[in-house]
């Protein structure tokens, strides 16, 4: 039965999830920004650049390191904090549902890996609203000289041109492949993160005392798994929301693979696994002990 507290514990697991996220994401966003700015060059710009390294140095010779590298830090601020913070608060919300409606257990602490998976993908889905956006404005900002915009654009003014030229519509461009990504994506990031946590939990210790480092390293092997299963449709949404496209996603891979080589559809994978595991590392350290510590003394 639904009581008060139940509803104010659940409330203040909410906040919690939600302020947790969110510290996380902006921790991530600081340490991954770079490999990130470059992932999107190589995935848009294949034939421009010869690999990673050529790509990080050349944009750091040509746009210097807060233009170039960091370009689009603010957007990806905006969309990291914004997806995480609802996709944390959406886990526990999906959590709570798969360990009742689906496992029948009493609570989230009871379900299974494959429970703990199921929400993930599910959560995703409400997060997928908040990034697609956000994302999108980033992707154009850190493409800027390969579209041949010599003239430096705002985020704002860069969301005012795609209202005024496309509708509230344009701002949502991608989003059938953000779905794609990030559903099956996160199923593969918390499936992976949580059995990594139970793998280096100690006999009969629980996997949430397993310590900040073991944390980070569940953290990395989460964020390697996402990115190595879904890569192709990351690769599809960035061309997507750059280029304008209109083509459904299938056409648009189908395009990639023959113009480019099927390798084409994996263009960028180095830099997102090297940005990845540090940033995850981050992501789920902060995101566990500001929980750790709300939960304490809230």
């Amino acid at each position: 039965m639904h009581t008060p507290e139940s509803g104010t514990h659940s409330f203040k697991a909410g906040v919690i999830d939600f302020t947790a996220g969110s510290l996380g994401a902006l921790g991530m966003v600081y340490v991954s920004q770079p490999l990130d700015t470059v992932k999107v060059k190589m995935q848009t710009f294949p034939k421009l650049y010869t690999g990673m390294v050529n790509c990080f140095v050349t944009t750091f010779k040509r746009d210097g390191f807060v233009r170039g590298l960091y370009a689009g830090t603010i957007p990806a601020v905006v969309a990291n904090v914004a997806e995480n913070s609802v996709l944390f608060a959406a886990y526990g919300v999906c959590q709570n549902f798969v360990a009742k409606t689906i496992e029948n257990k009493k609570d989230a602490t009871e379900i299974t890996l494959l429970g703990n998976a199921t929400a993930g993908f599910l959560a995703a889905f409400f997060s997928s609203f908040t990034l697609c956006p956000t994302e999108l404005i980033k992707c154009k900002l850190q493409a800027l000289h390969e579209m041949k915009q010599s003239k430096q654009i705002s985020p704002y003014q860069l969301t005012k041109q795609i209202l005024r030229t496309e509708g509230i519509r344009g701002m949502f461009r991608g989003l059938t492949p953000t779905f794609a990504r990030e559903m099956p994506g996160y199923f593969f990031f918390f499936g992976g993160y949580e059995a990594t946590r139970e793998l280096l939990a100690k006999p009969g210790q629980s996997k949430d005392d397993i310590g900040p480092l073991k944390t980070m390293v569940a953290g990395a092997v989460g964020g390697a798994s996402l990115w190595t299963a879904i890569f192709p449709a990351d690769v599809i949404k960035s061309r997507v929301q750059i280029q304008g496209l209109s083509d459904s996603m299938f056409k648009v891979g189908m395009d990639i693979a023959k113009k480019d080589g099927i390798l084409a559809l994996y263009n960028g994978l180095t830099p997102t696994i090297c940005r990845t595991i540090p940033a995850t590392a981050v992501l789920f350290v902060i995101y566990e002990y500001t929980k750790k510590f709300m939960n304490q003394y809230l």
